[in-house]
């Protein structure tokens, strides 16, 4: 039999199937698709929980989450068709936009600046003009913790390179010149925080609250990707935000799991952490307030021109549906 008529057979095996009471779409084989993340990061629940839980199966889709090791890197498997879908920082993708790639983003994943500095408990913190001086333990150049810090320091008119010590580290490091008492305070995301926190060293700044809503990681694929594929997908994103909202302690069990080498405890109280700072968005959608005060900083630091408009970024069309589900 020619490839012509399997094909054939195969499409109406699938539409006699779907088409017997008590048989749907979800018990034909889910499509497989990858999703590359530039890091494996606790910020990542709501994929993790998608995955976890069987959301995206729901929606007929077999993810297979890979690990880039940096924002490029998952950006470049999605240009380069080895992945479907990335998550990082959304200025990557407004960045090649910029230099003519057909990309969009289709569903948020952080929604705020998930950002903090944590100190010495002895240290005498009144402003964050109580930093100038010290040494500083952030991650190393280019992050976004690190800029956002370095941007708050010069507005505040600190010089960074005159001011201050910074002892950049790998990122995930930075607690270490903390507790080593190299250092009078860190940058740090999570689960480093609340490593910090639970051997004694307090939380000074926390950057979520600072700046509001804040187009953090996003999810991004081509314009050109199938369009079924897409919508599931962020309707998929769309119930681990949900689950995350209903349903803390599982979603905490879910991040734990993900984290076996971290303490438990530790997992547990970022996690709440982030819950409370609203760090997990409530839906998939992104506003443009918060793309706008993203895409600012990164005016400010240089790595874009100007902001670009929303929907030369942003197709909000998977969004809104998944919301409406």
């Amino acid at each position: 039999m020619s490839s012509k008529y399997l094909k054939l057979a195969s499409v109406l095996l699938i539409a006699i199937l779907t088409a017997i009471p008590g048989i749907s779409s979800a018990d034909v084989a889910p499509k497989k698709v990858v999703v590359s993340q530039a890091f494996q990061s606790l910020l990542y629940l709501p994929l993790y929980v998608a995955i976890d839980k069987g959301f995206f199966k729901k929606e007929g889709l077999d993810v297979d989450k890979q690990t880039a090791g940096s924002p490029s890197v998952a950006l470049a498997a999605v240009i380069s068709g080895s992945a479907e879908f990335s998550i990082h920082g959304p200025e990557w993708t407004a960045i090649a936009i910029s230099k003519g790639a057909q990309l969009q983003i289709v569903s948020n994943v952080v929604n705020r600046a998930a950002v903090w500095i944590a100190a010495q408990p002895s240290f005498k913190y009144t402003d964050v003009e109580s930093l100038k001086g010290e040494n500083i333990s952030t991650g190393m150049m280019p992050t976004t913790s690190t800029s956002l810090f370095i941007k708050l320091m010069k507005e505040k008119g600190i010089d960074p390179d005159k001011d201050l010590k910074m002892i950049q580290v790998q990122i995930g490091s930075e607690v270490a010149p903390l507790l080593g008492n190299q250092a009078s305070a860190a940058v740090m995301y999570e689960p480093g925080l609340d490593q910090a926190v639970s051997r004694g060293m307090k939380v000074i700044l926390g950057f979520p609250k600072m700046y509001g809503p804040y187009a953090f990681s996003s999810v991004t694929t081509k314009k050109d990707a199938d369009p079924e594929s897409i919508q599931k997908f962020v309707n998929g994103m769309e119930l681990a935000m949900r689950y995350i909202s209903a349903n803390p302690e599982g979603a905490t069990k879910i991040a734990q799991a993900e984290f076996p080498t971290l303490d438990p405890k530790v997992v547990e109280s970022a996690v709440k952490r982030m819950i409370a700072d609203s760090v997990y968005p409530k839906s998939v959608a992104t506003t443009v307030e918060a793309f706008d005060t993203g895409m600012k900083t990164q005016v400010y630091l240089g790595k874009l021109k100007e902001v670009p408009a929303y929907d030369k970024v942003f197709n909000t069309t998977y969004s809104d549906k998944a919301i409406a589900m």
